[in-house]
């Protein structure tokens, strides 16, 4: 455990999309500031969809600093999930307007990033900046997938977000991969051949 009372500015930050078959990887950083809390943080999972959208606002309105950024589906197919979820994650702390001193990741593995970090298994359910990272990222790619959903109808995006649903996989197997999908996912995979 790293001695955090060394540190001012602790950035939380997280990723979402790992798992969907479709659109990027969409991280975000938070330090917030401990003069103006924010009441009702948690595992942006665990939050109804209304709830996140009012924490996502009130996020941006009181911390110190907050970014998101993203890992795109060319990267996703060239160098693995993973890879790409921590690159989103050192692109987030990076853009920060503050740079923090010490950087809480959500996860077992950390990003290539020239600070003190410290990795956090469920850190989105166990650390306030983390949570609010995992809010507005998750707020910002379901947004971007509702805009996908009108792009490629047909294929369910505003409802399922490109996770691989039953709608989804039928979708794909009816409709064809879209320029959205990644390609180096099995059930992607299976239709370019």
């Amino acid at each position: 455990m790293l001695d955090r009372s060394q540190h001012i500015y602790i950035a939380g930050a997280d990723e979402v999309g790992r798992g969907p078959l479709a659109g990027p990887v969409v991280a975000a950083a938070v330090i917030l500031d401990p003069n103006n809390p924010i009441e009702g943080l948690a595992d942006s999972k665990k939050l109804s969809k209304i709830k996140r959208e009012q924490l996502s606002l009130e996020i941006k309105e009181k911390a110190l600093a907050w970014s998101i950024a993203r890992a795109e589906i060319e990267e996703i197919d060239k160098i693995n999930i993973l890879q790409a979820s921590l690159l989103a994650m050192k692109r987030a702390v990076e853009s920060l307007s503050t740079l923090p001193t010490l950087a809480l990741i959500d996860g077992n593995k950390l990003p290539d990033l020239a600070m003190e970090m410290e990795a956090i298994v469920k850190g989105d359910s166990k650390e306030a900046c983390i949570s609010a990272a995992s809010i507005i990222a998750k707020v910002a790619r379901d947004n971007e997938m509702i805009e996908m959903d009108k792009l490629y109808p047909g294929y369910g995006f505003a409802k399922h977000k490109g996770y691989p649903t039953k709608q989804h996989r039928e979708a794909i197997q009816n409709l064809g991969i879209t320029p959205i999908h990644r390609r180096s996912y099995a059930p992607v995979q299976k239709l370019l051949f």
